[in-house]
């Protein structure tokens, strides 16, 4: 069964008068939806405590939650000191995982910076496989699965092929598939079935079906320039893709079952709630 919900609550919520992440779980679960992303994007500014009652009304009202650490997570960067902050970055995303009690937590893998995009490609592989097998190893990751995201702009690791490569070095690691990125990093390429069929195909040929099928979703349409993301948009933007219904039909032929994430401009609820029915229609065809 594929999930869809919003990541943040866009205008509505606040024009509405709601205020707190406590709010938001009845406030979900009233639209339709029966998923959620947290983001942590800009840091961990969030008490444990506070954390620990949203997720009880989360899961009391049976909608799953993911979280997306900080943006500013690099393994690439070459400054060891910012490496250990990197990993700090991920445990701390872990810890409040388990807070929430949420499964997945999304991540930026890395910017090249100053580095060739093999050099920053081998040195995020190398870290991947340090980081996360230490982690392991800890007993840190039971139940619960870290998410690497496609990204949009040329400079970033983060191409649907290296994140699927990134997501061999262990078991806990499945793809965030972020559509949208995809599309402005590939100049538009997402239009038909076969155009979304040739991503999926490429993960469940490296990765197998189960892990595949267990992938994250980020969906919206993006602006986009010579050099990949410039902005996201509504989904109502008729200049711009990715159009859902293609991804929905590949869903569907496939039988995969992901978490669908809304990350629209400002209207993210409407938005996954148009996806919910979209993918709900194409299914009782």
């Amino acid at each position: 069964m594929v999930l869809f919900g919003p990541s943040g609550c866009g205008e509505e919520f606040y024009n509405e008068g709601h205020k707190t992440i406590l709010e938001v779980p009845k406030w979900i679960k009233d639209k339709g939806l029966d998923a959620y992303e947290y983001s942590f994007g800009h840091g961990y500014q969030m008490s444990s405590e506070l954390a620990k009652k949203a997720g009880e009304l989360f899961k009391e009202l049976n909608i799953k939650v993911s979280l997306h650490a900080p943006f500013y997570i690099n393994f690439a960067n070459p400054d060891e000191e910012m490496y250990k902050k990197t990993q700090g970055y991920i445990i701390t995303g872990i810890k409040f995982l388990n807070a929430f009690g949420a499964d997945k937590l999304v991540f930026h893998p890395a910017s090249c910076g100053k580095l060739s995009r093999n050099e920053a490609l081998n040195l995020t592989q190398k870290r991947f496989d340090e980081t996360f097998n230490q982690l392991e190893n800890e007993g840190m990751l039971e139940n619960i699965f870290l998410c690497p995201e496609t990204m949009g702009k040329s400079m970033q690791i983060g191409t649907y092929n290296e994140v699927v490569d990134l997501c061999l070095c262990n078991k806990h690691l499945v793809p965030t598939f972020d559509f949208g990125h995809i599309n402005s990093l590939e100049q538009g390429s997402l239009k038909t079935k076969d155009d979304f069929k040739r991503i999926l195909d490429y993960s469940i040929d490296k990765l197998g079906y189960d892990r595949t099928n267990n992938c994250h979703i980020h969906f919206s349409k993006i602006q986009y320039g010579p050099k990949g993301e410039i902005k996201h948009l509504n989904y109502d933007d008729v200049l711009y893709g990715p159009d859902f219904e293609p991804l929905a039909e590949v869903l569907i032929e496939y039988n995969l079952s992901p978490r669908v994430i809304c990350e629209s401009m400002s209207q993210m609820p409407q938005d996954a709630l148009i996806m919910k029915k979209i993918y709900s229609k194409l299914l009782d065809k």
